[in-house]
């Protein structure tokens, strides 16, 4: 991976709701930063807020008409859609699914709630899953960043086994 570019401009904000997962905050900086490094982009404000099943629930209803529980809900709240635009990002990302997948999964619930705020981040920046092909393709993405990050494979964990 590229080192960071010297002018940078990446805020990140973290609000961790949910006490039963530990999400240190310079490891989730310098996740977002990786992710943003490897698209070329050097300013960008992020807002991740880390919930719980009944928030997040509340939110994908609120804000998707959906009525289920999710991993992670993503915003590209900027003002222009460039390349070299600055981006304004939104994630909330479910602690508490993190935790129960992590534990039947076999990882830690920092690498698998490392991998919602990657999977949201590449939403954002115009990753698709809506089909196998563009799923497979975003997968492999998310892993090749929480590799290179020291997470290992978390998404396709199991295939490597």
């Amino acid at each position: 991976m590229a080192s960071p570019k010297k002018d940078q401009e990446i805020a990140v904000q973290i609000a961790n709701n949910f006490a039963g997962i530990d999400a240190p905050p310079s490891k989730v900086k310098k996740l977002v930063r990786a992710v943003f490094n490897r698209f070329g982009l050097s300013k960008a404000t992020v807002s991740i807020a880390i919930v719980d099943d009944d928030e997040i629930r509340k939110l994908n209803s609120r804000f998707l008409n959906r009525k289920s529980n999710t991993d992670c809900l993503s915003f590209d709240l900027s003002d222009t859609k460039g390349p070299q635009s600055p981006k304004l990002f939104e994630l909330i990302v479910n602690g508490e699914m993190a935790v129960r997948q992590a534990n039947l999964r076999g990882h830690s619930s920092e690498a698998e709630l490392a991998l919602y705020i990657t999977h949201g981040l590449l939403h954002n920046l115009g990753f698709d899953d809506s089909t196998d092909s563009k799923a497979r393709k975003m997968h492999l993405m998310e892993d090749n960043i929480l590799q290179q990050l020291g997470y290992g494979l978390v998404y396709n964990k199991s295939l490597s086994e």
